[in-house]
Order: C-alpha cells, then structure tokens, then sequence
C-alpha cells in the first residue's frame, strides 16, 4: 500500500479504535463525530498545490497551524468538546507522522 493510503485509511481507523476503546456504549456516535472532524482539512483548499505528498501540512495550513493545535488540545478540558477535540488532536497526530516520515 502506498504511504497516501495507508494515512487516509489511519484517519478512518485510528478514531474507531478510540471511539471502540473510550466510548464504547456510544461508540458509532463518537467515531461519527471524530470523522466530521476530518472536515479540518478543507484548510487544504488553500495551498497551491492543493495535493502535496512532499509537504508537511502541520504549520502550513491555517486550521493545521501550531496556534490551531493549541486549542485543540485545551478544548479536551472541555466536556461538551472533548469528541470533537479528540477527533481533531487525532488528527494532526497522524498528520505529524506524514512529518516525520519526510524528515527522517
């Protein structure tokens, strides 16, 4: 499988496992919510190339940005968020291994 696959198919997988793991007497909801969440990567739209296999999207895209980042993970605090703050922090982590994978 090509590294474009395997992340795509992560950002599927990884918040079922959370969901499954954390919220399991509501699992399907969670992980629906931790999807919508995906939605962040609208951002993308953006940059020009749109589709950049070479670029690390953590610090380059607005709602990717170290700031944005910041508030995610202070919103986990929160209860009402903490879905939609999971989902998000998920998210640029599997992000940063596409980082890691062209720095290293």
């Amino acid at each position: 499988m090509t590294p474009v696959i395997v992340h795509n198919l992560a950002h599927l997988l990884v918040p079922a496992a959370f969901a499954w793991l954390f919220f399991r007497t509501r699992w399907r909801g969670a992980w629906l919510i931790m999807l919508a969440t995906m939605l962040v990567d609208l951002d993308h739209l953006l940059a020009d190339p749109v589709f950049d296999p070479d670029r690390c999207g953590l610090g380059f895209h607005p709602l990717h940005s170290w700031p944005a980042i910041a508030l995610y993970v202070i919103a986990l605090g929160f209860p009402w968020l903490r879905l939609v703050a999971l989902g998000l922090v998920i998210h640029m982590a599997l992000d940063g291994t596409d980082c890691l994978r062209l720095c290293c």
